[in-house]
């Protein structure tokens, strides 16, 4: 079975799950899981781990990532998105540049942020927007979040077109409900891309149809190799003996070049063939313990 990840361009409709699903279905493969959630009413990237890749699947969940999205004002919904009814309307004051970039310039860089009922998290095993469409709301402990850029991209009389890069864990149903009350009145987002989540941006995405396709033609769609996201830790390599005693759980020498590898840190780890092993961790005297490992049939 093939381990890396997959570029997923998650349709409008479709849950990250069930997109996952047809992935795995499609693919044939028993072991996968998505990073990150998007909203059925949400399209984008979805990287979906494969095989022994979900076990880096917490490196590339920290990432930044990017959304493209419209906030339609003057209605406000149960949900923050088109799905839910409305609950409140107002009257949308006259835009203009100057007014709209300094209203967005107050939501760049830290704050907190209270995530909304209709959300996947869970409060005593129940899903928060089970909760919600049974009518309950329950109290939520605001988190922090950081967005390093929003970006004015359009606008009209009811709408704003915006981009923003952020942290992991913002809403952008509720960033968006925030900066149309910011502009005086309310607001719902109409419609919601992520564009990239972090280190991937600039890469090919592909879709269920092109999946489908490869699959067809007897060949596989394109999969980073499960290491291509963590280039930023050092790397480890270590000769067969090493490797062995790795795969036992022991600590393993990396040699006086690898003695600098910092206090504990995370590495990548590496056989004398080049073959990606997991990650494990430095203890900053030139020895490497495993915390990760990949397992190879």
């Amino acid at each position: 079975m093939h381990s890396g990840i997959l570029l997923l361009d998650k349709p409008l409709g479709l849950s990250s799950n069930a997109a996952l699903q047809r992935v795995r279905r499609t693919l044939g493969v028993d072991k996968a899981g998505h990073v990150g959630s998007l909203d059925p009413l949400a399209t984008g990237m979805l990287p979906i781990c494969l095989g022994e890749a979900t076990k880096i699947a917490g490196d590339v969940l920290s990432g930044r990532k990017c959304y493209r999205f419209t906030v339609t004002l003057g209605s406000r919904t149960a949900t923050g998105d088109t799905e839910g009814a409305v609950v409140e309307t107002a009257p949308v004051p006259t835009l203009d540049p100057p007014t709209l970039e300094a209203a967005l310039q107050r939501f760049v860089g830290r704050q907190t942020q209270v995530p909304p009922m209709y959300s996947a998290l869970k409060r005593d095993g129940q899903p928060l927007y089970k909760l919600a469409r049974a009518g309950v709301e329950v109290e939520r402990q605001a988190r922090d979040i950081e967005l390093f850029e929003l970006v004015l991209l359009d606008f009209g009389p009811t709408h704003v077109e915006l981009q923003t890069v952020c942290s992991k864990g913002t809403y952008v149903r509720v960033l968006s409900e925030d900066i149309s009350k910011a502009l005086g009145t309310c607001g719902h987002v109409t419609s919601l891309r992520r564009v990239y989540v972090e280190p991937f941006e600039g890469e090919a995405m592909e879709t269920l149809e092109s999946i489908a396709e490869a699959r067809a033609q007897g060949r596989w769609p394109h999969v980073l190799p499960a290491d291509w996201p963590l280039g930023h830790l050092p790397k480890v390599s270590l000769d067969s003996a090493g490797v062995s005693r790795l795969m036992h759980g022991q600590s393993v020498p990396t040699g006086a070049a690898d003695a600098d590898i910092g206090s504990a840190p995370r590495v990548r780890i590496y056989d004398e063939a080049g073959r990606f092993l997991g990650i494990g961790e430095g203890d900053g005297q030139g020895y490497v313990q495993p915390r990760r490992l990949f397992v190879f049939s």
